[in-house]
């Protein structure tokens, strides 16, 4: 399931080494009335299939109801084998992967002898790779006589890159792990309430313009905690992973779900302009 060509105010600011939002501009109506079909997908099924060079890749699907407070300690320096992906991992999410390039099927054979953990941590030709990532566990693989894999990950801690210990015979580094810092005095469950609010707007207005009846959203929170919640949200956005890597790199969820619903809501906006036009201009 995706949320792709999203209307974002944000713009571009790339840095050597780094990731960062791009602005997420649509050219045209299309794009954005995939967004009821991209929801569905993700709530009904929980997962998409998409490709990208040697992977295979579903939706985000969140299966845990509360937040994980399980996590190592953020000043904890630890060595990560790292998997550069086009694609953001967000924590709690689901990524199932097919491993046939000869480098990362000898990362699979060393992790599933230890401790089944890599980093997922997005990379592209024009912002080069990411600092920051999210840890996929392996919970379940089955490996072909061809000796590929496939695997389902599920997404953990996120961790900032410190350091490349060594890129062959594939890429190693020390990493920190990153958490998110307490939110102050702003109401993150009003503000978690708000963005599933938007969302589900966007559902009905989207299902109406891809003529789909109009019926109400689920419950897209799922008693989630404002955290884990804002990650769901990010997971959306699988068309625009430049402002799902920003998203991952927050370190404040008010920060984050703020962001999503101004996202949500310049979308809403369009589907709502959109929506008028074809009242007024019934055949078109």
């Amino acid at each position: 399931m995706a949320l792709p060509q999203l209307i974002s105010t944000h713009k571009p600011s790339l840095k050597p080494s780094t990731t960062a939002l791009s602005s997420l501009n649509p050219n045209n109506l299309n794009s954005l009335s995939k967004l009821s079909s991209s929801l569905d997908s993700l709530l009904h099924s929980g997962r998409q299939k998409r490709r990208a060079a040697s992977l295979k890749c579903s939706a985000s699907s969140f299966s845990e109801k509360h937040h994980n407070t399980n996590h190592p300690k953020s000043d904890d320096v630890v060595e990560l084998p790292l998997f550069p992906l086009p694609l953001v991992l967000f924590p709690g999410a689901i990524l199932p992967l097919q491993i046939f390039e000869f480098r990362y099927r000898i990362m699979m054979h060393t992790l599933l002898r230890t401790d089944l953990r890599f980093g997922v941590i997005f990379s592209d030709a024009v912002s080069g790779t990411a600092e920051v990532g999210c840890v996929g566990e392996i919970i379940k693989h089955e490996r072909l006589v061809d000796d590929r894999f496939f695997l389902i990950c599920k997404g953990q801690e996120r961790f900032r890159v410190t350091s490349i210990v060594r890129t062959k015979p594939y890429l190693v580094a020390e990493v920190t792990w990153l958490e998110d810092r307490p939110s102050g005095e702003e109401d993150v469950d009003a503000l978690a309430t708000e963005v599933e609010t938007h969302m589900k707007d966007v559902i009905r207005l989207s299902n109406r313009l891809n003529g789909k009846p109009e019926k109400e959203a689920q419950d897209l929170r799922r008693n989630l905690f404002p955290t884990p919640f804002s990650f769901f949200v990010g997971s959306t956005f699988e068309g625009a992973p430049r402002e799902q890597q920003a998203l991952l790199e927050l370190e404040d969820t008010a920060t984050r779900l703020k962001r999503e619903k101004e996202t949500l809501r310049n979308t809403l906006n369009y589907l709502s302009a959109a929506s008028a036009v074809k009242d007024a201009f019934p055949s078109s």
